[in-house]
């Protein structure tokens, strides 16, 4: 059952990178076929030659690099306040945090435009990288991880002297390396493969990330009739980063409470 599974996940991908290898008779008279007849790599070369693939592709990794890492910092820090720290309010901070998690990304869209042209970040790499530094879910993960660290680990550091901020960066943040590292691929995932936000907080071509870009050329773009070597190759390139760091980080991500109980 596994196997078969498998082969419905895989194939899909499997014909995908086949096809950006053919040529475009070929892939529209037998688009399903895993061997080439004729194996070419003129989509990868119209995409990185006669196309702004490399310009796309360096946008996102801006994009994605500045998102994670200050993402991954930033729910930490409103993990940690919600599960540690005791202020008024709290419950109810929470309580949005869920509730923000309910509500369809869509909805979002048009206030989003608007606070951003007001407050003059549009078409601009704040106004692509800052509103995304927060996420929801992220922030419930690593509360709900945080309240699954001892207590006593943190009293120690705090009986030495050490302030809130010092607890949680030099005891309970290392502690957390499995949730961590969930918001990591998480983030990068989200923001790599993001685009209803790219296309309401941008407009200009030396702003277009890999997904309005891929999007372009589904439309046809760059020329006429199907392309589908090069719509597929630009696809395969996209997946390649995030399938890479899904790979390194998969047998970490599996338990996120690993390690918790025993610190």
């Amino acid at each position: 059952m596994l196997a078969l599974i498998t082969v419905l996940y895989v194939y899909p991908f499997l014909v995908q990178v086949a096809t950006s290898f053919k040529t475009e008779a070929e892939a529209a008279s037998d688009p399903v076929s895993l061997l080439p007849q004729t194996f070419t790599i003129a989509a990868y070369e119209r995409l990185f030659l006669h196309s702004d693939f490399p310009l796309w592709f360096a946008n996102s990794a801006v994009v994605t690099i500045c998102v994670t890492v200050g993402r991954v910092f930033f729910v930490s820090l409103a993990g940690y306040a919600l599960a540690r720290l005791r202020f008024r309010g709290r419950g109810v901070v929470f309580a949005i945090v869920v509730g923000v998690m309910a509500v369809p990304t869509v909805v979002l869209l048009i206030p989003k435009f608007l606070v951003l042209n007001q407050l003059g970040l549009y078409d601009s790499y704040a106004g692509m990288i800052l509103p995304l530094l927060v996420d929801a879910a992220g922030v419930f993960i690593m509360k709900n991880f945080f309240e699954s660290i001892p207590v006593e680990v943190e009293e120690q550091a705090r009986i030495d002297g050490a302030g809130s901020f010092r607890v949680f960066w030099s005891v309970v943040l290392p502690m957390a390396r499995p949730a961590l590292i969930t918001i990591v691929i998480l983030s990068f995932q989200g923001s790599w493969n993001e685009l209803s936000h790219f296309i309401v907080s941008t407009q200009s071509p030396a702003l277009t990330t890999l997904t309005k870009g891929v999007a372009s050329l589904a439309s046809g773009q760059l020329s006429q009739g199907t392309q589908y070597p090069l719509k597929l190759a630009a696809a395969a390139l996209m997946t390649i980063p995030v399938a890479v760091l899904f790979f390194i980080f998969q047998k970490r991500i599996m338990n996120t409470s690993e390690g918790a109980v025993k610190g």
